[in-house]
């Protein structure tokens, strides 16, 4: 039996999709992007999307490993910080949810793969802080698969097994990890220093800042987060 793998997503209303019938424009829609979907299939997972209007301590009992995805920015309050000039748009629901889930994933060692935003809330689920703008990171000028940067990879570590010591990723944010949350090692950086591979220690939970879903092939951190959650 394939193992039953979360997807967190957005939700935004029915009415930004064009052809949107006007008597439907109010209602909200719950959407995850397939790339994620399909990474998680490819690597032998059964994907299944996780909604906001779910209880996060009861659904992470049923899971058997979690992605959490990318997306906006996380609201500094969150990490007790005052929101910058730079910051974008918000999504306090998500926040909460994402966290809730974080939290929850951590406390009971659940396989986890964080995801850009991802990445960003499981160290500040562990108390971890941002950088609210880090410009030269925002590369939305180049193609989902561009490699744009190299990442260094630390020996030793569930990244290293998976990518090796080096490897070049897309790079598609605007805010990065600044202080480590507890029990949350940087175990991959940019060539800039900036902490691109997350892990918790002693347990199965990763967050990579890059997007490996959008390159459209089987992915070796999927495949881990599979194998394990198998």
């Amino acid at each position: 039996m394939r193992p039953l793998i979360g997807i967190t997503g957005r939700q935004f209303p029915y009415g930004l999709v064009e052809g949107t019938p006007p008597l439907l424009a109010g209602s909200m829609l719950d959407v995850v992007l397939t790339d994620y979907v399909d990474a998680v299939l490819a690597s032998g997972g059964l994907p299944v999307h996780l909604p906001f209007s779910l209880d996060p301590a009861e659904v992470i009992d049923r899971l058997d490993g979690l992605v959490l995805s990318g997306g906006a920015d996380i609201d500094p309050a969150r990490y007790g910080a005052e929101p910058g000039p730079e910051l974008g748009g918000v999504e306090p629901d998500r926040d909460a949810f994402e966290l809730a889930l974080a939290e929850r994933a951590i406390d009971c060692s659940l396989p986890t793969v964080g995801i850009c935003r991802g990445h960003q809330i499981l160290n500040v689920a562990a108390g971890g802080t941002l950088v609210q703008h880090r410009p030269a990171h925002a590369r939305y000028d180049s193609k989902p698969s561009a490699n744009v940067h190299a990442v260094s990879i630390d020996a030793g570590s569930i990244a290293a097994k998976a990518y090796g010591g080096q490897l070049q990723v897309n790079s598609f944010h605007h805010q990065v990890i600044d202080s480590l949350g507890d029990g949350v090692r940087a175990v991959g950086r940019a060539e800039d220093g900036d902490i691109e591979v997350i892990e918790f220690t002693g347990k199965p939970i990763v967050g990579i800042q890059w997007h490996p879903e959008m390159y459209r092939q089987q992915d070796p951190i999927f495949d881990w987060l599979v194998h394990m959650a198998a």
